[in-house]
């Protein structure tokens, strides 16, 4: 059974999310027209242009993948999703404006509990890679 297939469907918060995150990037990487793209490179021929700019393009398409491929791991590593999905549950269960003092210890103390393991084990991966070790 893959990965996909043992956990729940990802909650709205975290799917906005994800959905906000790919608009952003791709409209950054694609924020360069062809028209700009031909001025920027008016010293070559068209067919030169042309070249570079099928070029230009496979770089933008590779780069997006792979900056799509680290946003979904950093979110898998982080359990963006699965602190998402407590705040979601919270929000159901009562609107932030009545909330009281307690139950909003309640939820920072749990979201400490995931962060706080992340936390140090980036903490410790990053000492390694400074150290050399």
């Amino acid at each position: 059974m893959d990965q996909e297939s043992q956990n729940p469907p990802p909650g709205l918060r975290h799917l906005n999310l994800k959905k906000s995150f790919k608009l952003g990037i791709r409209s950054l990487l694609t924020a360069c027209s062809k028209e700009d793209f031909s001025k920027a490179f008016s010293m070559f021929n068209n067919a030169e242009q042309e070249g570079l700019h099928r070029l230009f393009l496979q770089v933008i398409t590779s780069m997006h993948e792979n900056i799509e491929e680290q946003f979904e791991s950093i979110c898998r590593e982080t359990e963006v999703g699965t602190i998402l999905d407590i705040v979601e549950q919270f929000v159901e269960e009562q609107t932030l404006d009545t909330l009281s003092t307690d139950k909003l210890w309640n939820i920072i103390a749990s979201s400490k509990l995931v962060l706080n393991p992340l936390r140090k084990d980036k903490t410790c991966q990053l000492l390694k890679i400074l150290l050399g070790s």
